[in-house]
């Protein structure tokens, strides 16, 4: 089953990085195929994993994948950035590390009918959590010109964002654009000649900026940042892997505000803020995959890990 031989992306640093006890609470925000969740569990003897994904096909799976170790595992259909409510709902006050994988799981991108390939003809979806209501058709085919070429431009720096998104409106006065393989028509339509020759997938940008807005991907990276910090104990660990330049700024300026301590002006003589570090960085400077990785598995080229311990007691100290 390809589900075993996959190995997720920056593994064995993940699992440094966690510092695992074999007696903590885990969580994994971002369960996808349950491959790092299969090493932290393998490494715990009275501990407990907490599965976080939006989409039910992973949770699905995770029964069989995780299945050795069910009992020291429990499953929750929610979005990573809701980490404290998860943690209030099942009654635990901090975790002792927690993961992030931001990246899409391969699943989704693999299974055509998701609407996330541009490779592949399906209805335009592109929701991680199928009981979500806003789907990637209805960007397209109702924001507004400006909008589209805001997202376009901003989450896929695409630097034909203009004209892409003009030539999405004019196809779409005439009729709805109801599939991936007729906006990769669109999306081809409105780019020189020469854009169209580059290694790169002419739609690959468009994409990923209409995925990242259907699922407010963003948005959540911020939400989570600012929830799971104050919900790790002391000597806990956080871990984030990110896969475009977009989300790591928004986690390296996250944690950056968390590691600062006082914050009076440079010409106070003395400290009256009292503000300290809530976290430590680990690693000064992002975690790469291996050249050996790299030739393994090409779709970790872009990864970064970053990784934080928590200073203070749950909370802010």
């Amino acid at each position: 089953m390809s589900e075993f031989t996959h190995r997720p992306v920056l593994l064995d640093e993940c699992i440094e990085a966690l510092n695992i006890r074999p007696e903590g609470i885990y969580l994994d925000g971002t369960l996808g195929r349950a491959g790092h969740s299969r090493e932290i569990t393998k490494r715990l003897t009275t501990g407990r994993l907490i599965c976080v994904d939006r989409d039910d096909a992973a949770l699905e799976a995770a029964q069989e994948r995780l299945g050795p170790w069910m009992d020291k595992v429990t499953l929750v259909h929610s979005n990573f950035d809701r980490v404290d409510e998860i943690l209030d709902e099942l009654g635990i006050p901090g975790a002792d590390g927690m993961l992030f994988d931001l990246g899409v799981s391969s699943p989704q991108l693999d299974d055509g009918e998701r609407g996330f390939s541009y490779m592949a003809d399906a209805p335009l979806d592109m929701r991680m959590d199928r009981e979500e209501g806003l789907t990637a058709a209805d960007v397209v085919n109702t924001w507004s010109q400006a909008e589209l070429k805001r997202i376009l431009s901003q989450y896929g720096e695409e630097r034909y964002a203009p004209q892409i998104a003009g030539a999405i409106v004019r196809r779409r006065e005439e009729r709805p654009i109801a599939t991936t393989l007729e906006l990769v028509e669109v999306i081809k339509g409105a780019m020189p000649a020469k854009a169209l020759k580059e290694k790169q997938h002419p739609a690959k940008r468009s994409f990923q900026a209409i995925r990242i807005a259907v699922n407010d991907e963003l948005g959540s990276v911020e939400r989570m940042l600012e929830r799971a910090v104050p919900r790790l104990n002391k000597g806990g660990r956080l871990a984030v892997i990110t896969f475009h330049s977009l989300e790591d700024r928004i986690v390296k300026t996250g944690l950056a505000a968390f590691a600062r301590g006082c914050t009076c002006p440079p010409d106070f003589p003395v400290c009256v803020c009292g503000k300290t570090p809530d976290v430590r960085l680990v690693n000064k400077k992002p975690i790469l995959p291996s050249e050996r990785e790299l030739e393994e598995n090409p779709r970790a080229r872009s990864a970064k890990l970053r990784v934080a311990e928590k200073l203070k007691e749950i909370g802010f100290g």
